[in-house]
């Protein structure tokens, strides 16, 4: 990584720390006033839109033990001093959380969740396509939640496939073992489990302005979902990948193939022939940008997104029988 790409990084984290904890340690009261505020402030238009995406977030059925949720707001403190913090996972809920009464309960895990769970929790990610009690809200956003601003039109771009990832799971392994060394992919690792098994397949960092300058981007998952889908699909290069197993507050399972980003196989068989299609129409990968240049636009108004976060809590202790319906 060079220099620049290291301090905007810096920058970034630091700025999100000082923001997050200039929230954790105001004043809940004035926490629980901006909350309302917030929410007072929406539009029947904004409302109806928000309340779309909530429906999508908490699918939940009611649930009638409250009591057995393992952690009320009163008691929910930043970490200090544990080995494993998910500082910014702890942050982005507190800032939502802190906007409720102190007495209410629920339950929460981090990390790359794949699994559901006997009582509704908190998570960032969860597989899609089932009415399960993960619940999402938008965590570890400084890391997922990051857009670009692309120059380059798509077609000045290079006529070429990149992928710059760890690789820590089998299918991005199975990626570059068949396409490192073919002519159109510019593929490689940046860190690896399988380093000492393939070494020839590590190459250096890559920035997102160097990944720009090339037309197609793999996004492939990995412990869950793929986190450069979100500021490739904010790009004018075109998002590939096979159809996602996992989501986020990013609603990954909302997406359409061929109209919000490019399907290809699971085992990438026809990734070759479906990237050539599009080289030879442009004018379709044209239009899968910009579909998808609009569907990202949703998630930047921090407004919203902020009471979209409030408007899933809400549900979540309505769904819990912890408040009443409003």
């Amino acid at each position: 990584m060079d220099i620049s790409n290291q301090l905007k990084r810096g920058f970034r984290r630091t700025w999100f720390y000082m923001r997050s904890f200039a929230i954790y340690y105001m004043p809940k009261v004035i926490r629980r006033k901006i909350g309302k505020r917030t929410l007072r402030s929406l539009t029947d238009e904004e409302c109806a839109i928000l309340q779309k995406r909530v429906d999508y977030y908490v699918k939940c059925t009611e649930f009638q033990q409250p009591q057995i949720l393992p952690c009320r707001i009163s008691d929910y403190r930043y970490p200090y001093g544990q080995k494993q913090k998910f500082g910014t996972y702890f942050l982005d809920l507190y800032r939502s959380l802190s906007c409720f009464p102190i007495h209410l309960r629920f339950a929460y895990l981090f990390g790359d969740i794949t699994e559901t769970f006997g009582v509704p929790t908190i998570v960032k990610s969860r597989p899609i396509g089932s009415v399960s009690n993960s619940v999402l809200l938008k965590l570890n956003s400084e890391r997922h939640f990051q857009w670009v601003k692309d120059s380059i039109a798509f077609r000045g771009k290079k006529d070429l496939i990149v992928f710059r990832n760890i690789v820590n799971q089998p299918m991005r392994a199975l990626l570059l073992e068949k396409f490192w060394q073919h002519p159109m992919c510019d593929f490689g690792m940046t860190g690896t489990i399988y380093y000492k098994e393939h070494p020839e397949w590590y190459k250096s960092f890559m920035s997102k302005k160097e990944q720009l300058e090339f037309k197609f981007i793999m996004c492939i998952e990995g412990h869950d979902v793929a986190t450069n889908l979100k500021w490739v699909m904010s790009s004018h290069s075109v998002a590939v990948m096979p159809r996602p197993k996992y989501e986020t507050w990013f609603m990954e399972g909302t997406l359409k193939p061929n109209y919000h980003y490019i399907e290809i196989a699971e085992d990438y068989s026809d990734l070759i022939e479906r990237v050539q299609y599009y080289i030879q129409h442009p004018e379709e990968a044209e239009a899968i940008i910009t579909h998808a240049n609009e569907y990202v636009k949703q998630f930047q108004n921090n407004r919203l997104e902020f009471t979209a976060e409030l408007l899933t809590l809400q549900r979540y202790f309505l769904r819990t029988n912890q408040i009443p319906e409003s």
